[in-house]
Parts: C-alpha cells; sequence; structure tokens
C-alpha cells in the first residue's frame, strides 16, 4: 500500500502538467467559498432547542462581548437564560447586553473581568453573585492567539496567550467551582478550544500548548466533580470566521481558501450553528454527557490526518489510468 501511494504521488508529479493545471484549478474551485458540494451542508441559523430550554437559569460566559461568545449568548438569551457576560472591554459588553436584551427581551448583564487576574475573577464572581446568583452554566470563551513563527516568541508572547487561555479558564472554573460546590449546586462547565488542541500546531504553539491544557483540566474535574453534580464539556472548533479571530490569524485574507480547501463540507461554520451545540452540551438535554471532546470542523481533522486523503483530487478519468498501470504493474 505505501508502494502504491509513493507511485500514485509520483504519477501525479510526472503527468502532463497542462491537465494538472486544469485538474487542481477545477479542484480549488470547488473548494471555494460558494462551492456546489457545500450546499448540501447548509447551516441551519435557527435556534435549535424548544423555547424556555433555559428559563430561569443563569449562564455565564467569557469572552461574552464579540464573535463566539456573543453568538453563544444571544441563543441561550433567546432559551431564556439570564445571561452575564464578561470580558476586560466593559464598552464593548454593555453595547452586546444592550443588543441582544432589545432581541429576547430577556436580561443581560456586563461585568468588566480580566481573567488572567485571580483577584478580578472573584470580584467579577461576587458582582454576578448578587446580581443574579451562581450561575448554573460557566462556559469559559475568552482566548487569544497570533501567528508566529515559535523562534520569534518572547516570554512575554507566551505568557500572554497561556494567561488567558490555560491561567484563565482554571481561575474562573476553580473559584466558580468552589462556591457552588459549598453551596451544593450542580453546574454545566463548557470549554471551547480548537481542534489543534489535539494534534499540536506550528505557529500557534502558545494557544495549541494552553488550550490542550484546558482540555486536560475539563478532562480531569469531569472525573472528580461529578460528584457534586458538575459536568465538563469541550467543543473543539474548526474555522469559523470572526472579525477577532480572522484579524490575528488571517490578516492577509489569503488562508481562507487553503482552510475551505481542505474541509471535506466545503465551507468554514458560522457562529450560530456552534451556538447551538453549545446550548445542547449546557442543556438538561445533554445531561449524561460530560468528560466529552466534540470536534467542530466540517472534518477538517480527519481530512489533514489521512495519509491517502490527498487522492480525492484525482479524476475519475486519471484513476481509470492509474488503474490500469497498476494492473500492469508485475511483483511486490
Amino acid at each position: 500500500m505505501a508502494a502504491f501511494f509513493c507511485w500514485s504521488k509520483r504519477f501525479l508529479r510526472t503527468t502532463n502538467p497542462k491537465v494538472l493545471q486544469s485538474w487542481f484549478h477545477r479542484s480549488a474551485g470547488l473548494q471555494s467559498g460558494s462551492a456546489p458540494h457545500s450546499q448540501l451542508f447548509p447551516p441551519a441559523e435557527g435556534v435549535m432547542l424548544p423555547p424556555e430550554s433555559f428559563k430561569n437559569r443563569v449562564v455565564f460566559i467569557t469572552g461574552g462581548g464579540t464573535g463566539l461568545g456573543r453568538a453563544m449568548a444571544t441563543v441561550l438569551s433567546q432559551l431564556g437564560a439570564q445571561c452575564v457576560i464578561a470580558s476586560r472591554k466593559l464598552d464593548v459588553l454593555q453595547q452586546t447586553a444592550e443588543d441582544i436584551c432589545s432581541r429576547t427581551g430577556n436580561k443581560v448583564h456586563a461585568l468588566q473581568c480580566d481573567v488572567r487576574d485571580p483577584q478580578a475573577v472573584s470580584h467579577c464572581v461576587d458582582q454576578m453573585t448578587s446580581l443574579t446568583g451562581l450561575p448554573d452554566v460557566i462556559i469559559n470563551n475568552a482566548a487569544g492567539n497570533f501567528i508566529c513563527p515559535s523562534e520569534r516568541l518572547s516570554p512575554n508572547a507566551w505568557k500572554s496567550i497561556t494567561d488567558i487561555v490555560l491561567n484563565g479558564t482554571a481561575f474562573v472554573t476553580l473559584e466558580l467551582g468552589k462556591r457552588l460546590i459549598q453551596d451544593q449546586r450542580g453546574a454545566s462547565f463548557l470549554a471551547i478550544t480548537t481542534i489543534y488542541a489535539e494534534s499540536g500546531s506550528g505557529f500557534v504553539a502558545p494557544s495549541a500548548s494552553a488550550k490542550a491544557g484546558v482540555e486536560a483540566l475539563y478532562k480531569s474535574l469531569a472525573a472528580e466533580w461529578g460528584r457534586y453534580g458538575h459536568r465538563f464539556n469541550i467543543i473543539q472548533p474548526g474555522p469559523i470566521k470572526t472579525k477577532g479571530a480572522f484579524s490575528r490569524l488571517d490578516p492577509t485574507g489569503k488562508f481562507e481558501k487553503g482552510m475551505i480547501d481542505r474541509i471535506p463540507t466545503g465551507r468554514l461554520g458560522t457562529p450560530a450553528e456552534l451556538a447551538n451545540l453549545a446550548a445542547y452540551l449546557s442543556s438538561d438535554y445533554a445531561s449524561w454527557i460530560s468528560g466529552a471532546v466534540m470536534r467542530f470542523d466540517g472534518g477538517e481533522y480527519v481530512s489533514m490526518a489521512g495519509e491517502f486523503n490527498d487522492l480525492r483530487r484525482v479524476t475519475p478519468d486519471q484513476w481509470k489510468m492509474m488503474e490500469a498501470m497498476i494492473r500492469s504493474t508485475k511483483g511486490s
């Protein structure tokens, strides 16, 4: 089989360049943002769960003012939750809270919190407790990331990411977990990580390391704190286009096409899709799910992992040629 793979790669290198150019052009066209096959996987933008699924529930979301955090807060508010959103930028939070409240009619609280600072986290939880009581759902979504060759990373660059992603998640989780345990209350904890937390990735080593640490923390606590009524789950998103993330990870806009090219469903994910999944995992409908890692990437991870997956680029006519050549090959 390995010999066949090497042979097929050699076939692709030696085939008429004009044929290959045409073939790759067609393949690239099919993997663009308007890929015909992506129409077979249309995003459903509506709210999935029944109305009032989160009635009388309090949801706390870090990084809740923009991007995925805002999307999750919107869906959970539509489902009846009283949301508390937190981040460093209070003005952004307040505008988001007003916008969501005007759409859903449910109260959204904005609290300033730097998750890197355990004292700030404790103060934020004190404020939330006086406003809403302790939360029923905690979503650790606050993150930071940028692309950089690892040989150019400074200690401060490493620390800036790991403090937000790993330490921030730990500070929020432990502060709230201890208080909930003391009050004998259960809760659902959800962390938003990334598919490369599992595999690692060059050029985002601080993020990959920190997200992997978050996953280890959540799996550990799923085993340890289930006896207190706490569930811990993880969503690993693939590429979802949000302004904040793409401005730091794809500043030129040139990598988006490459992302789409390796996603079998032929498109990026949407914040609304992730918000529906987050709502489900945080709801009573998922009460038997704990310690789970949900890969949410349109098949990107398995597409990159399979050694032979590049053979999807071979056309039917080329397969006929290759099969004829394979059949005529003698020996092993």
